[in-house]
């Protein structure tokens, strides 16, 4: 159970569905505030989370290094926020939603959309006491649609987004 709703103030953020980015939105010549959820779940859902040890990476076929020494490193290959670094109590801002775009469609992959998704946004729950619903459907083969709420009543703050998978699942898979 959620406990109290802490307001929230961030520097409001508009989506671009088809460019996929944000931009910052400015009203009679100032940064606009936003004073409900929208801009927090958008950062949360459209910054890379940093990759657990064990995760398997997009770009490579399983969590294990190259096996060639020559072959160049990454500069961040577990990706994550820089300002990660900052934070005293080790908390982190993003979700893993990157490490699904080379994963097949199907079921087993929505649900790990559905499952980062909730990671990316739990801290809303736990730290600013607001009620989350989340809902991940196909919105077509190889695009998710991620809708999430955060908070009730006249102030719950509702986003869509949309986040590739590059590869489509067999048949069998589809129904796994």
């Amino acid at each position: 159970m959620p406990g109290p709703a802490v307001p929230i103030a961030d520097l409001m953020l508009r989506h671009d569905p088809a460019a996929r980015r944000c931009d910052l939105v400015v009203q009679d010549g100032d940064l606009a505030l936003d004073r409900t959820a929208a801009t927090a779940m958008l950062v949360s859902l459209g910054s890379d989370g940093r990759a657990r040890a064990d995760d398997a990476l997009p770009d490579e076929p399983s969590a294990t290094p190259a096996a060639d020494a020559a072959e160049p490193a990454a500069l961040a290959p577990r990706r994550g926020w820089c300002g990660d670094a900052l934070d005293r109590r080790g908390r982190r801002i993003g979700c893993r939603l990157w490490l699904l775009e080379r994963a097949k469609g199907g079921e087993q992959t929505r649900r790990r959309a559905e499952a980062y998704a909730a990671e990316g946004l739990d801290w809303l729950r736990a730290e600013r006491g607001l009620a989350l619903a989340l809902a991940v459907d196909w919105a077509r083969p190889g695009l998710l649609a991620i809708t999430a709420r955060a908070g009730t009543g006249p102030g719950a703050a509702r986003i869509t987004i949309r986040r590739p998978v590059a590869a489509p699942a067999t048949a069998a898979e589809a129904g796994a």
